[in-house]
């Protein structure tokens, strides 16, 4: 059995997808559907079980997993919301959580892959996995950060697959319950078919209007990775998850505009709440990655685009 946690979510459920293509369907799908609509991400995949995150923690602690055959764990389930400034439920849901999913993966014996963030970087202009880098800018990304080095201290207590997953932009289907969080690609294409208007930032960072940079990887992309870390079942460590270039928000506006035939750009100033807060380039340093044997290509900012349209164009209502 697999466990997949924040599996309703959008990297949880596609990497469901991947598992059902590989033929495992014998998933334990952990999630909190209070937002009802996330079961839209679910109906076509098959899973041998879902459980209320609530009553998976109760399982958790109660030991009731302990004679489990659990081939691995994808800890994707956290809080975030990078506008959300409840420390004490942030700290619960992405630190206190994730320790308690850890250590049964570390009784268990069993790889344990789980999403980190670009935003343990925050204020950094280098992207590299060392503390040197590291300066979240909100609570989130600090709850993130302390949990890699929590990990990173228990490392020796195991010979099993451990790893951090620092991803960057990511996009592509199955985030339409994201809302505010979705993807800049996602909103930007909503934008485009409901006003006929993509709306970027006006200058910031040392940058022009739009050209704020980051690194956008599909989710196909990361999900490789995840597979490719727990199929490993011994490579551990932090690594970051993005295509290793970064581009600009005008790029990906662009793109879109070209691949669905209509739209135009707008420029607005940056609200003054997201100022200090706002990271205005991220480029993944996949260098660490790379060194444990991920060659696998990245698609391009153009390939993804265009997949992602395709995707959209075909979705079922």
């Amino acid at each position: 059995m697999y466990i997949v946690t924040g599996g309703a979510g959008f990297i949880g459920a596609n990497l469901v997808a991947t598992l059902n293509r590989r033929g495992d369907s014998n998933i334990l799908v952990v999630d909190d559907l209070k937002q009802g609509d996330k079961f839209l991400n679910l109906r076509d995949l098959e899973i041998a079980d879902y459980m209320d995150l609530t009553e998976f923690r109760d399982h958790l602690r109660a030991g009731r997993f302990r004679n489990a055959r659990v081939r691995g764990v994808f800890h994707q389930g956290a809080c975030s919301d990078t506008m959300e400034y409840d420390g004490r439920y942030m700290m619960d849901n992405n630190f206190t959580y994730s320790k308690e999913l850890l250590h049964f993966a570390l009784e268990q014996n069993t790889p344990f892959i789980y999403a980190s963030s670009a935003a343990t970087y925050g204020a950094s202009v280098t992207f590299a996995e060392h503390p040197d880098n590291e300066k979240p800018l909100n609570v989130y990304g600090y709850s993130k950060l302390l949990f890699d080095r929590y990990v990173q201290r228990l490392l020796s207590r195991t010979t099993m697959a451990v790893a951090g997953l620092r991803y960057f932009n990511v996009y592509g289907p199955r985030e339409d319950h994201k809302g505010r969080m979705a993807s800049m690609i996602h909103q930007m294409h909503h934008q485009i078919l409901t006003q006929g208007v993509v709306k970027l930032f006006t200058g910031s960072g040392g940058y022009g209007d739009g050209e704020q940079r980051r690194d956008f990887v599909h989710v196909a992309d990361a999900v490789k990775v995840n597979l490719f870390l727990a199929d490993s079942g011994s490579i551990q460590g932090i690594f970051n998850v993005g295509t290793g270039k970064s581009r600009s928000f005008n790029d990906v506006a662009r793109g879109l505009i070209d691949a669905l035939g209509q739209g135009r750009i707008e420029y607005v100033p940056m609200p003054e709440v997201l100022k200090t807060k706002y990271q205005s380039f991220t480029e993944a340093d996949i260098t660490h990655l790379r060194a444990v044997g991920y060659d696998a290509p990245f698609d391009s900012l153009e390939e993804g685009i265009q997949t992602f349209v395709r995707a959209r164009a075909s979705a079922t209502p």
